[in-house]
């Protein structure tokens, strides 16, 4: 019992977090809360940092993070803000799409919840990507390096000087075999065998 009540109250909260409440309609401020009314197109364009250009994004720095001096932020952190920026406005979009009716007054509203609550969140977000295409970069050039040892070694194989080279290795190793193994055989067949009883009469 106390377990479920610990979950609602979280869920609530987190409701709380993801939406406002404007003339008794729910307006949900996390943009994936909408996905089930997403095209492919939609959800590419709002998951993937980059679909808005650099102009726009500058333009509405100081909009939502009025707090921060970009000149003193690392390249790094520049990138994750400006992409959470991005959020910001694709989230706008969404819910004035969405949500024709909301007047510029209750969008402004919308606004400055999604600035105090949703920041880290969409920060959090686009780290992730950030990863993830990292990483997906990552194992692509690993794919295409193995591809191409593989294919450069059946390159080589198919040459013709690659077959006159590799006939007199294979030649000597087949007579190197050959040879060890006869040496073994010559060598058993010389030793002597004595019965265990001849043996001790020996000794």
């Amino acid at each position: 019992m106390i377990v479920a009540q610990q979950t609602d109250a979280q869920l609530s909260r987190r409701l709380q977090n993801d939406s406002i409440t404007i003339s008794g309609k729910v307006i949900y401020i996390n943009p994936f809360l909408y996905w089930r009314r997403f095209d492919n197109n939609t959800d590419r364009w709002l998951r993937e940092p980059g679909q808005l250009g650099a102009d726009q994004i500058n333009l509405n720095r100081a909009r939502f993070y009025p707090e921060v001096d970009w000149t003193f932020l690392s390249d790094d952190e520049r990138v994750i803000k400006d992409a959470a920026v991005e959020m910001f406005l694709k989230t706008l979009d969404l819910i004035g799409t969405f949500h024709p009716d909301l007047t510029a007054g209750q969008l402004l509203e919308v606004e400055r919840k999604m600035a105090v609550t949703k920041k880290r969140s969409f920060e959090r977000w686009v780290e992730k990507s950030f990863r993830k295409k990292i990483n997906e970069a990552s194992r692509e050039r690993n794919r295409y390096a193995r591809e191409r040892f593989i294919r450069g070694w059946r390159e080589w194989l198919t040459l013709e000087t690659t077959h006159q080279a590799f006939l007199p290795v294979a030649a000597l190793m087949v007579i190197s075999v050959f040879v060890g193994w006869s040496v073994g055989i010559s060598n058993n067949s010389c030793t002597p065998y004595f019965p265990t009883a001849e043996t001790s009469i020996l000794k």
